[in-house]
């Protein structure tokens, strides 16, 4: 008998959010033998959802909610023995993982072109005691982000992650870092250090073009910059996509890192929500997620 498990985050989407689940509820259950609905309340409770669904052996889950509801779905999976299928529906206001997988944006398009017949193999990304599917992001933009208002998101969308980030840019400030990427160390300076498991990051989906959502890769990018101007230098790189190093940015392709800093009480952006403090440790589990995509 093939179980599923739909875990909706109720604040997504806005006033739409409940229809979209109805919608939702009625494709599923007319593939599935039985259909269990979890509505989050706070924060974390998707974890304890899909958790449960891993340990319940079902079949498959499917998240409705923007990147961070997303990213709790697969945080709750990520670590059992009995990993189910993975699915989402994108109500969030950036939606990566969505724009990597082609698939729409329109969460009424996405239930409708959701395919349970085709799948993909997802790579996934540990960093300390967590997971994540899309982006580390560390320094001065990534505080930038931390400090959006969620009132603001709603309003702006993703451009109030560029507002934000344009603003503490101004105040531009290099950090010093300690990295050891697949055994190589070296201490770098720099104001932001992106590490993308995909090609879209904060809705550009071409900053790191040779990323694949299955290359057993992750890549790491850094701005080299010390002064306000040396930043704006390196925003073309970004925007046009990151190829290789340049005299802007450097970039390395890679499985294993461990990242530390001086810097007291600086902390990464995960999948556009805050994380751990420095020091971190960053790792790739190649394929280790069965993604449903839309056809």
């Amino acid at each position: 008998m093939k179980n599923a498990m739909l875990i909706v985050n109720p604040s997504s989407g806005g006033e739409k959010a409940k229809s979209y689940q109805e919608k939702a509820m009625k494709k599923l259950k007319a593939y599935f033998d039985s259909v269990d609905l979890k509505l989050t309340e706070k924060e974390g409770d998707a974890v304890q959802f899909s958790k449960q669904a891993a340990k319940e052996q079902y079949h498959s889950i499917f998240v409705m909610g923007g990147d961070g509801t997303v990213n709790e779905g697969i945080n709750g999976i990520a670590e059992q023995a009995h990993r189910p299928h993975f699915g989402f529906f994108p109500l969030g206001t950036v939606n990566d993982l969505a724009r990597v997988l082609k698939m729409p944006l329109d969460p009424e398009e996405a239930i409708s072109k959701m395919s349970f017949e085709e799948t993909s193999d997802l790579d996934i990304g540990r960093v300390n005691e967590h997971y994540f599917m899309n982006v580390i992001a560390i320094g001065t933009i990534p505080e930038s982000v931390n400090d959006v208002d969620p009132n603001e998101k709603t309003k702006f969308g993703k451009l109030a992650y560029f507002i934000s980030g344009f603003k503490n840019m101004v105040n531009n400030e290099a950090y010093h870092f300690q990295v050891d990427i697949d055994g190589k160390k070296q201490e770098i300076k720099t104001s932001t250090i992106l590490i993308g498991l995909t090609n879209s990051i904060g809705g550009f989906e071409q900053l790191i073009p040779e990323a694949k959502v299955d290359d057993g890769k992750l890549h790491f990018v850094y701005l080299k910059d010390q002064t306000f101007m040396d930043t704006v230098k390196a925003i073309p790189s970004l925007v046009t996509g990151v190829y290789d190093s340049d005299q802007n940015v450097s970039y390395h392709v890679f499985e294993k890192a461990s990242i530390s800093t001086d810097q007291k009480g600086l902390t990464i952006n995960v999948d556009g929500d805050e994380g751990d403090e420095l020091p971190i440790t960053v790792s790739v589990l190649p394929s280790h997620l069965t993604i449903y995509t839309c056809h």
